[in-house]
């Protein structure tokens, strides 16, 4: 009989804020921030408008955060199934994302007004959320209007967790990821998939007005593909870029204009920024001049403060694109959005600004006339001020850059640093006035050096001068481009000029502009801290009295309840498993384990010191779960009061060395006494008593101490046994010598010595029953001891790093063990053999804690989160899970070996042409442009679905037509029975139920796979399908497809001819009943509009004779 267990699955996770670029296996990028909201439909600076949170990357899940309360609202996740059909299919995806992105369903960003709710939110609008994970897929989240205006209303996280998806567990019956099962986001991700296993570092939507459901993403391996979210397939990819794809932005300089440029601008850690032309999925135009990679891009519109989004001073006016770049050289540069202009054809600048000089013009002209192919033009970088000792050239280079929603403000922040740069835009009169004034100050040096000696041409500065103004400062930067500027021309320095700065607390590894003004004019910017923080800024508005003065930011408020600022070191649980403690270095937070609500957030500071705070190592909870204990690498031991969140008591130098490891013996029915035992690198082990602090109203717990046990080295972990009976409690010592010692509690009389690691044992855990003994180590070997002689059991191997931390589950013998591997492993410690292995830290584990009853395990690791894994009711049979293991490790190795690196392709053909091969030639063979999507495992199993299914089809159509036939003859009127293996459904409709079953990303590519002959008789079913009025939109779309791909194999074959024809005037009539339908049904529905929208005025518009009117009327009623 075969053993079987229960799995356990990833059920939620949290103690993350934002986990952008915390650990190296997740790649950096630019947008990690978004805000869940609308931009600003006027320019009231009044009030802000409804309460717009926040989304933030934490892991596997995007956390919404309220900005006034400092609370999370709401989590967006994906829920994985495991391959092979296995598990509950409601766990957390144990992938990572690294970038977002937020769009309205409604499709422009052009800020036109639609129809208001009562409750102030636009019904007819749903928001689209855009996530790139690490495995290469992009998964589009739909979010209700309504049910955000239910979050941001919400008043609490205590009574909303579970209805704002804040928990989510599997032990329940009902899931309450994002909501019920009934809910809005429970519903399934739009998935795409295009960038194979490489991880999409840019996902962005297409916000200009008349696109709609555009989305392109880019990936670590250069290529950027755009997607029809609507029609829920790839359009096609971009091929140009030799490295990560690092910055994507859709332009449109001519508007809604059709005969304009549809474009698209991508940088890449190759030191290009690349200009696509969407319309011909081709490059029109090479930025180059950085020096280095460029790390951030960002594209917009440029409205100067006086001018509203969408208001009547913006309509009419020509949109004055301004593309910004970051580069690893640390340079800010600026560049012009020109569209294709007819010859002749007047400059904007010439038709708004009379009082232009001529040589102006002229030296305009002559640069635009050498550049009339390309679209965009450098105008220079943005410098900051020089009195600001703000240093343009940073070895990290420019990290992000974004443009405020309005357009006016253009903010930088540099990797590594704690600042980010504000630019403001400049209106068109007071660009030429500073240009005018620029060379006027250029001319007066020329004239100062031609008549000054030679010796002395300039002028020394002394300490009571001026400093230089950003006039002398532009003049005399030097080399910031490869690309030489007219002085005549308009420069990037003449069109913004620097607002001020936002300085954090921490390293900024992401910001982001909030979607409206504050009263008085000022800006407001969330922060993503490298310590797992959130920050909101606010920037205000320069005085009257100098409006050219730059200003500093405030802080407005602190998110950092909810994450901690570095790795996880030790995770513990209440005896009641109601709480949980987790210690990162001088940070330890109490946390309620049902609603994943931060209690307590405490700093581990000894009572009586100013300030110093200690390095945590490890914790426990005292009895009543009212106190817990810490030990610290000073050799503190700090008692804490978890409902006050103070540090009670502090037992100073408990030891000489760190506090590697603590260990709790509650008492027992005989003996009432708690002691504490510890381990620590000065090779002690000393026993604690736990008693009351002196005074009849202190009832706080202090530590004293009892005995100490003297050991040969380093003491690196103890722990009790289970046993309740003091003479037979067991003490566990594992020291620097690579051996476990072991003591009998009462006498510390030595017992057992077990030595068999080659490496230090790092954790070990002891059965509930006190006969077996778990250990792991450094040697990556876990190894069974018999605790009756201390002989080895088994040496169990898997990991593939070293073993930090060892459970038992109670009153079992089966154990976890987590390593830095970045696993967690459950383990027989029986059958001697593996049986999960839980996948989901980014980074080493270093702590366990598993509940009571084993319903629950918690993991805690470097990469700052805390994973929930909880028990199912799914049955786990050995021989399918090695099965499954082994068919991920061949598919991955399959899906490696096919997928095509199109970055490797082109640095190949990069060193052919250097070796002596013509490079022009190789370039224009080379694509530009490809299929979006590639063949992939899903696919060919979709395809072996459809070929199935035609097969059954085929089978159960000659069966029909034989029994029809037997019929004919016999005279008989029966029917025959519906066949269970096609649901009862009739051939064709069948086979188009599969087809509706496969994914619109996946069905191009499961169609190529099916041989020609499969390929005509599917053909006839899209015939019969099509002329019993089922399923007209997909037929006609498989059937287009169908003949592109087979073009030359079907006009062959002349007995294709027939179905041909019939199925050419079946798509053309169907296709236009459809269209007609459509068309009847929009005419309708803005009728209805237009109708309701005249009724309604007419109650709006009150007079004082309808008023008397109703009155008079009202005493006739009968």
């Amino acid at each position: 009989m075969q053993l079987t267990y229960l799995r356990y699955e990833c059920a939620d996770a949290f103690s993350l804020t934002c986990s952008s670029g915390s650990t190296p296996s997740v790649p950096h990028s630019s947008s990690i921030l978004s805000f869940l909201g609308p931009p600003p439909p006027s320019d009231n600076e009044s009030s802000p408008p409804l309460n717009c949170p926040v989304l933030s990357i934490a892991g596997s899940q995007l956390v919404g955060y309220d900005l006034r309360r400092g609370e999370p609202l709401l989590k967006i996740g994906h829920r994985e199934v495991l391959s092979g059909g296995v598990g509950t299919g409601r766990a957390l995806n144990s992938s990572h994302i690294v970038c977002l992105d937020v769009s309205e369903r409604g499709g422009g960003g052009g800020g036109g007004g639609g129809g208001d709710d009562d409750d102030g939110v636009s019904a007819g609008d749903d928001l689209r959320v855009a996530t790139g994970w690490v495995d290469g897929t992009v998964r589009v989240f739909s979010l209700d209007r309504k049910e955000m205006a239910r979050f941001t209303s919400s008043r609490g996280i205590g009574d909303d967790a579970a209805r704002n998806g804040l928990v989510h567990s599997l032990i329940g019956g009902n899931s309450n990821f994002l909501g019920n099962s009934e809910e809005f986001a429970c519903k399934e991700p739009l998935v795409l998939n295009g960038h194979g296993s490489s991880p999409v570092q840019m996902v962005v939507f297409d916000k200009n007005v008349g696109s709609v459901g555009r989305l392109a993403s880019g990936g670590a391996d250069g290529v950027v593909i755009l997607w029809d979210v609507i029609a829920e397939t790839g359009l096609f990819r971009l091929l140009g870029h030799r490295g990560p794809v690092t910055g994507i932005a859709f332009l449109r300089p001519s508007g809604g204009d059709a005969s304009g440029v549809d474009g698209m601008v991508t940088s890449g850690s190759d030191g290009l920024v690349k200009v696509w032309d969407l319309n011909g999925q081709c490059c029109v135009q090479t930025l180059t001049g950085h020096r280095g990679s460029v790390g951030c891009l960002d594209c917009s519109i440029v409205r100067p403060p006086g001018v509203s989004v969408g208001g009547d001073d913006d309509i009419g006016r020509k949109p004055r694109w301004r593309l910004v770049t970051g580069c690893a050289d640390g340079q800010i540069r600026v560049w012009s959005v020109d569209d294709f202009k007819p010859e002749g054809a007047p400059t904007d600048t010439e038709k708004e600004v009379g009082d232009r000089s001529k040589e102006a013009a002229a030296s305009d002209d002559k640069q635009a006339s050498d550049d009339d192919d390309n679209i965009f033009r450098y105008i220079g970088s943005l410098q900051p001020p020089a009195s600001l000792n703000i240093t343009s050239s940073n070895k990290d280079g420019v990290a992000s850059i974004h443009f405020h929603p309005s357009g006016r403000y253009v903010g930088a922040c540099r990797a590594n640093d704690r600042m980010i740069e504000i630019y403001a835009a400049r209106s068109e009169l007071e660009v030429q006035k500073k240009r005018r004034r620029r060379l006027r100050r250029r001319r007066e040096k020329q004239n100062l050096a031609a008549s000054a000696p030679e010796k002395g041409a300039t002028k020394k500065r002394g300490l009571l001068d001026d400093p230089e103004s950003e006039d002398e400062q532009d003049d005399e930067v030097k080399g910031d481009s490869l690309l030489e500027l007219s002085p005549e021309a308009v420069k990037a320095m003449d069109e913004f000029e620097f607002r001020g700065t936002i300085r954090a607390a921490h390293k900024i590894r992401g910001f982001a502009f909030a979607p409206y003004q504050e009263r008085g004019g000022g800006i407001r910017v969330v922060v993503a801290l490298a310590s797992n923080a959130l920050e909101v800024h606010s920037l205000p508005r320069p005085p009257k009295q100098s409006p050219g003065t730059p200003v500093t930011g405030e802080k407005v408020s602190s998110l950092d309840m909810y994450g901690h600022p570095t790795g996880i070191r030790s995770v513990v649980l209440s005896s009641d498993d109601t709480m949980t403690c987790t210690v990162s270095k001088s940070v330890v937070k109490i946390w309620n384990v049902a609603n994943r609500s931060c209690l307590r957030s405490i700093t581990a500071v000894p009572s009586g010191s100013k300030g110093t705070s200690c390095y945590c190592l490890c914790a426990a909870f005292l009895q009543g779960n009212t106190h817990v204990v810490l030990g610290t690498r000073e050799g503190h031991l700090i008692i804490v009061d978890v409902a006050s969140g103070d540090v009670v008591h502090t037992e100073e130098n408990a030891h000489d060395g760190a506090v590697w490891s603590l260990d709790m013996c509650h008492p027992s029915q005989d003996h009432d006494v708690t002691s504490l035992v510890t381990g620590s690198a000065d090779k002690l082990v000393k026993y604690w008593a736990i008693e009351s602090q002196d005074g009849d109203d202190n009832r706080h717990p202090m530590v004293v101490h009892s005995r100490t046990l003297q050991m040969s080295d380093d003491v690196m972990c103890v722990r009790f046994s289970h046993s309740t009976d003091p003479t037979k409690r067991l003490l566990f010592v594992a020291s620097l010598d690579s051996t476990i010692k072991v003591f009998f509690d009462d006498s510390l009389k030595f017992f057992l010595s077990l030595y068999g690691h080659k490496l230090p044992v790092l954790a070990f855990d002891s059965s509930f029953d006190d006969t077996i003994l778990a250990s792991g180590g450094a040697d990556k070997s876990i190894k069974i001891w018999g605790l009756d002689f201390g002989d080895t059991h088994r040496s169990l191997y898997g990991h593939e790093d070293s073993i930090t931390d060892l459970r038992f589950v109670k009153r079992t013998h089966y154990f976890f063990t987590c390593s830095k591997d970045r696993t967690v492993r459950f383990w027989d410690g029986d059958k001697f053999q593996q049986i999960l292995l839980l996948r989901g830290h980014i980074s080493e584990v270093n702590c366990l804690a598993v509940s009571n009853n084993g319903a629950f395990v918690l993991s805690g690791g470097m990469d700052r989160q805390v994973r929930v894994w909880e028990r199912t009711k799914d049955i786990v049979f050995l021989d399918e899970e090695r099965e499954r293991e082994l068919e991920e490790i061949f598919d991955k190795c399959d899906g490696s070996r096919r997928e095509e690196n199109t970055a490797d392709a082109l640095v190949k053909s990069q060193r052919e042409s250097e070796e002596g091969l013509d490079a022009d030639e190789n370039d224009d063979e080379k694509p530009q442009s490809e299929a979006a999507v590639k063949q992939s495992i899903l696919s060919v199993s979709a395809g072996d679905r459809i070929m199935e299914a035609i097969e059954t089809a085929d089978k159960e159509s000659k069966e029909l037509s034989s029994f029809r036939k037997l019929q004919a003859e016999r005279g008989g009127d029966s029917k025959r029975a519906p066949n269970p293996m096609l649901f009862g459904m009739d051939p064709p409709y069948y086979v188009l139920w599969i087809l509706r079953s496969v994914k619109s990303v996946d069905l191009e590519q499961s169609l190529l796979v099916l041989p020609l002959n499969h390929v005509e008789r599917l053909m006839h079913y899209l015939i019969v399908n099509l002329q019993r009025h089922k399923g007209v939109e997909l037929c006609s779309k498989i059937s287009v497809f169908l003949i592109k791909a087979h073009q030359k194999a079907i006009v062959a074959n002349r007995s294709m001819m027939t179905p041909l024809r019939e199925l050419q005037t079946l798509v053309r009539k169907r296709t236009t009943e459809i269209r007609d339908t459509v068309g009847f049904n929009l005419a309708a529905i803005k009728m209805v509009s237009r109708i309701a929208n005249e009724k309604k005025n007419e109650r709006l518009n009150y007079e004082e004779k309808s008023m008397k009117d109703i009155w008079g009327e009202l005493g006739k009623i009968i």
